[in-house]
């Protein structure tokens, strides 16, 4: 059940095109299949039109653009998807024809083939139980536009087994998706409070509460979205929103029930208008009324088990591209301001009651607390996974206890053998949590870095030291303080996603978890040098050719890599060996001489001109403390045991966050280009 090498999309219309290109994308041949011919060519049509808009923005160039329409295979014929380990229907929400479809696909898919639903307002097991192959039915609930939004809801049913709901998430995985399991229950987890969002919006309309624009404004200031209720309804079209609104109102009573204004509009076959003025004074009215029926249904679906407060909140965030989910909206307006809001929407709509998740947590008075970091254990090996893809698994004061703690537990656990690190979503770990630092250092409390260092520092060296094998499994991108959880590993999987890259003197900061230390006795300190000094990442190719990464595999091969590994004992990790004649101009650029003639803004010599205008064309762009500090510190741990080596890293800590340099790259980051000032 390992294996994946041919995915189906049943429906050419918007949402089935939309998933073969995202399939595609992501380099897997995909079979196509609608009913007519010109059906299939306008899919197609639509495919090639999305793909130029990505050209002309310069996100693909025109051989991307060929080497994708290159991967799907367009056509009519049913029985081409006959030997396909994955089939996703996607066809319009008529009960009937889904059926129909599932029993066709049945009778002609073969014993491994996985058969997926792509509804969004139907049970998964009502299809599933009319095939003869219910373990082998899941739902997988795409958000429009699929080829660009990441969000997957994978909805297994009570037959649906485990290998098959392992395999849709390396599906998901496969294809760039960030999944979410949730419970096979009406609207899901994230249609669930999304609809209703809709719908609340329109009574208050109805109601005469405010205006559109208001409600609009409202709702982009409660949520910090782009786009207010009536506006998406505009784009995403009125009847879905009936559709949707039906289908829940018909399971769950009332409270979600369509508006009869969105009947009426939809009716008329009108957009909404959404001109007219803002009115400030009715704005915090809109969003209490907003903050009640969202944060409340979202209490609702967790009470219920159909997904948990993490996953709630991811699909927030990523789906419908909110800045904040439910819950961490929860924990900042407070519990007690949050009870209110859905207090009085129980009153409003009596059918819909006081979720007991957030009356116990209103009773306790605490907010409420998020869980980042999994733990499974399967066959003697403990998978770690940091599950915070929708910050890139960014590495905070939580995310880093929560680790120590999950290490622990494998770590004491006899029955395990073996530790992967892994990483949920397209990325391993994406570096430190930058706010985070931004904060301390404007409330000067860079003591507070400095013991979150120490902490992470000591974390990772008992991670190198363990009795147990220690594995990274480098599938994504992995930058600052996850390209250092990997290196302290004792040994990295890595797949050709993978990659390691050290870019903080770009941002004011030095590497601060051993990154320099761990780098430099891999490949050497003057190889390490022009990574650090450039920022330049290390491909998971040549981090193979380098010695860095162990094994080199692709994401099917991954589980018997780890098996191959754990037979064969740990590695020498720092084994002796020879930098390839490809790195070597590099290294010489990271020569004694060469460093200090980059540091004082000339060029290296001894290297190709090239080569050297552009390291230091690099390096003109970094924070010149950055890179002195940098410099110095991997000199001085040469050739210091780790734990000498370690404190000499956290000795120049409060240095380098205390220059001006520093707070100046971290607050700049995504917005503008820093201005360094040597300070």
């Amino acid at each position: 059940m390992s294996q994946i090498n041919k995915i189906a999309v049943i429906g050419a219309g918007n949402m089935g095109s939309g998933i073969a290109q995202k399939i595609a994308q992501e380099g897997i041949n995909v079979v196509m299949v609608d009913m007519k011919e010109e059906f299939v060519e306008h899919g197609i049509d639509i495919i090639r039109q999305t793909l130029k808009e990505a050209v002309e923005r310069k996100i693909l160039n025109s051989d991307q653009l060929h080497d994708v329409l290159s991967r799907i295979i367009g056509t009519c014929d049913l029985e081409m998807v006959a030997d396909a380990d994955l089939v996703i229907e996607a066809v319009f929400e008529d009960k009937q024809v889904k059926f129909d479809l599932f029993d066709k696909l049945d009778r002609i898919c073969s014993d491994k083939t996985i058969l997926a639903t792509n509804t969004s307002s139907f049970y998964v097991h009502e299809f599933a139980d009319n095939t003869s192959r219910p373990d082998r039915f899941i739902g997988l609930h795409y958000f429009y536009h699929p080829a660009k939004n990441r969000l997957l809801e994978v909805i297994p049913h009570e037959k649906t087994s485990a290998a098959t709901v392992e395999k849709s998430l390396l599906a998901a995985r496969l294809h760039g998706k960030t999944a979410i399991v949730v419970k096979d229950a009406p609207g899901f987890a994230v249609n669930r409070f999304f609809v209703p969002f809709l719908n609340e919006a329109a009574r208050m309309l109805e109601e005469g509460v405010a205006n559109i624009p208001t409600i609009e404004e409202a709702a982009k200031q409660a949520f910090k979205i782009g786009m207010g209720p009536f506006e998406l309804m505009n784009v995403t079209g009125i009847p879905i929103a009936v559709h949707a609104s039906t289908t829940l109102g018909n399971e769950l009573g009332p409270f979600y029930a369509t508006a009869e204004i969105i009947k009426a509009q939809k009716d008329k076959n009108e957009n909404w208008d959404l001109s007219g003025e803002v009115d400030a004074s009715k704005l915090e009215t809109v969003k209490d009324r907003f903050y009640g029926v969202c944060l409340g249904v979202a209490a609702a679906l967790v009470d219920e088990g159909v997904a948990t407060i993490e996953d709630t909140d991811r699909g927030a965030k990523i789906g419908l591209r909110w800045q904040m989910g439910p819950f961490e909206i929860i924990n900042k307006i407070g519990i007690e301001k949050t009870y209110k809001t859905v207090e009085a929407i129980t009153r409003k709509y009596p059918d819909f009651k006081m979720p007991q998740v957030l009356a116990q947590q209103h009773e306790s008075g605490t907010p409420f607390a998020f869980n980042y970091v999994d733990l499974e254990n399967k066959d003697a090996v403990a998978y770690i996974t940091i599950n915070r893809p929708e910050a890139m698994n960014a590495l905070n004061e939580t995310v880093v206890a929560q680790l120590k703690q999950r290490f622990d537990e494998a770590s004491a656990n006899a029955a395990v053998k073996t530790i992967v690190f892994q990483g949920a979503g397209k990325a391993f770990v994406a570096g430190a949590d930058i706010k985070y630092f931004v904060d301390k250092i404007k409330a000067d409390k860079i003591a507070d870095i400095a013991e979150f260092t120490r902490k992470g520092h000591e974390l990772l060296l008992d991670i190198e030291n363990s009795n147990k094998l220690t594995i990274a499994l480098l599938d994504g991108l992995s930058l600052g303080g996850g390209s250092e959880l990997a290196l302290a590993c004792q040994a990295i999987i890595a797949t050709p996603a993978g990659s390691i890259g050290f870019t903080e003197t770009g941002i004011g900061i030095i590497p601060g978890l051993g990154g320099m230390l761990r780098l430099a006795r891999h490949v050497g300190p003057e190889l390490a040098k022009y990574y650090v000094f450039t920022g330049t990442a290390i491909s998971a190719d040549d981090a193979l050719k380098l010695g860095v990464v162990t094994r080199l595999v692709a994401p099917t091969e991954v589980k018997a890599a780890i098996k191959e590994l754990a037979s064969e004992g740990k590695p020498e990790k720092y084994r002796p060996r020879e930098i390839p004649e490809q790195f070597q101009p590099l290294a010489h650029m990271g020569s004694t001489e060469n460093a200090a003639r980059l540091l004082n803004g000339q060029l290296p010599e001894g290297v190709p001109q090239e080569i050297a205008a552009k390291t230091a064309k690099f390096i003109g762009y970094k924070a010149p403390l950055a890179l002195k500090i940098a410099n110095e510190i991997i000199d001085a741990q040469v050739g210091k045991p780790t734990a000498e080596a370690v404190e000499i890293e956290l000795g120049r800590l409060n240095e380098i966050f205390s220059t001006a340099d520093a707070l100046e790259g971290l607050s700049s980051f995504g917005r503008k280009k820093p201005e360094y000032k040597g300070a």
